[in-house]
């Protein structure tokens, strides 16, 4: 769990990149309706679970820098026993204070008057629009207000400066408490994977192994999944972000499983592809090999002081000569890359941040240039071959073959770090897993 020590320096951490007399304002995530009288589960804003820690909605979380004191400020529901006894515990201003930090804290309900005297004389607004319509319209009326009301005192606000570039470069590099965080996250997530490959079998369905995966999340005490698990059997595999989850594992066929955890509000996300009955045919092995080469390449070059590109090109390089060598590309190699022929079987890039969203936030290029990785990064390495069912150009020996393999990898000092590396990933030890049960 993250402390309020860590909380704290992430605040003050934030503030120290804000000018003086300058205020910074977030919103909790509001909640969703599902249906009628029901809600989606509730999941937190991660920029504001990253400065407060607080899970509860209707909060507003107040930065102002400059200030030797109240410079973090909440507003946040009030306690209300009717309220709490239908939809559970709140925090209210009081435990605002005492649990969360807050040097002040006030019932939601009484923004309306107290936020527009924090407002007042800030020359910048650090705000991130677009999450909340509701919110946004309220915080816009609210500084027009003022603007109108500054007459000649010149207390108007000038400028809205966009909250999410300073957050979001702190939030890129994580802490040791993080690092922690996420290595379990990855560890539960690959017992998850290890389960559905001893539990699969033909005649099996993917939402059964969706079953098994999520289930050893929650006997772990994993929050949730940290995204939409795939299961894709047979060519399903060969749909990037396949969802339905709904058909039966076939004798002969692969499964592609794309799933990780949330732990603490931070994500994993692992894929392995292994076959159905427990063992490889021979053309499943040679686009595995392919791609199992590409990636552990790739975890190579996420090494400190090299750029974010460089596990990308390592991948297409790698998978571009493997594809030609066995006649499904044909060509020069360098030829082949600049015309991007690979795209066909390899559409997407090696990877992503990994952090609190599973698609982390952070600029891959700065100044227009790849970024240089520093040690904290946490990043996925996820290279792939997919060859459509329906690809008349390709012998049909290796059409409806998907095959994706996904590592969780943090940046170091030294040799990069393969967080989840609890998953077996060579054909070899899948094999011997598959048959060990």
């Amino acid at each position: 769990m993250i402390t309020n020590q860590e909380f704290n320096r992430r605040r003050h951490q934030l503030m120290s990149m804000m000018p003086n007399n300058s205020i910074a304002i977030l919103s909790a995530a509001p909640e969703k309706s599902r249906n009628r009288d029901v809600l989606y589960p509730y999941r937190q804003d991660s920029d504001f679970f990253y400065l407060t820690g607080f899970l509860e909605p209707e909060s507003v979380l107040v930065l102002i820098s400059g200030r030797e004191q109240q410079q973090f400020l909440m507003f946040c529901r009030d306690r209300n026993v009717e309220r709490e006894t239908w939809d559970g515990r709140r925090a209210g201003p009081e435990g605002a204070r005492l649990k969360y930090g807050a040097d002040d804290a006030f019932p939601i309900e009484n923004i309306d008057e107290i936020l527009p005297k924090l407002l007042e004389g800030r020359r910048k607004i650090y705000y991130t629009a677009g999450k909340d319509a509701n919110f946004d319209s309220f915080l816009t009326k609210k500084v027009e207000n003022n603007r109108g009301n500054a007459g000649s005192t010149g207390s108007s606000v000038e400028l809205f400066i966009n909250l999410e570039q300073p957050l979001h470069e702190l939030r890129l590099l994580k802490s040791i408490e993080e690092q922690k965080i996420m290595e379990k996250a990855a560890t539960i997530s690959a017992r998850a994977h290890c389960r559905a490959m001893r539990n699969c079998a033909p005649g099996v369905y993917e939402y059964q192994l969706q079953a098994e995966i999520e289930y050893e999340f929650a006997m772990a005490g994993a929050n949730s999944p940290a995204y939409g698990t795939i299961v894709g059997g047979g060519v399903n595999g060969c749909i990037l972000h396949y969802v339905e989850n709904n058909s039966k594992l076939k004798d002969g066929d692969l499964v592609l499983i794309d799933a990780g955890c949330e732990l603490h509000s931070y994500a994993a996300d692992i894929t392995r592809t292994f076959p159905v009955n427990g063992k490889y045919t021979d053309e499943q092995k040679v686009i595995y090999d392919i791609v199992l080469e590409a990636q552990m390449s790739a975890i190579a070059a996420c090494s400190s002081n090299n750029f974010w590109n460089d596990s990308h090109k390592t991948t297409v390089s790698i998978i571009t000569e493997g594809l030609r060598d066995i006649g499904i590309l044909d060509g020069e190699i360098n030829e082949l890359i600049e015309t991007k022929k690979y795209s066909d079987f390899y559409m997407h890039r090696a990877g992503h941040w990994l952090g609190m969203d599973v698609h982390d936030v952070g600029n891959y290029k700065i100044n227009e240039e790849w970024r240089v990785l520093q040690p904290g990064m946490v990043a996925t390495v996820e290279p792939g071959i997919y060859i459509s069912p329906d690809n008349k150009d390709v012998d049909k020996r290796w059409r409806g073959i998907g095959i994706r393999i996904e590592d969780d990898i943090l940046v170091t000092d030294n040799a990069p770090k393969v967080l989840s590396s609890d998953a077996p990933k060579t054909t070899f030890e899948i094999e011997a897993l598959m048959a060990s049960k």
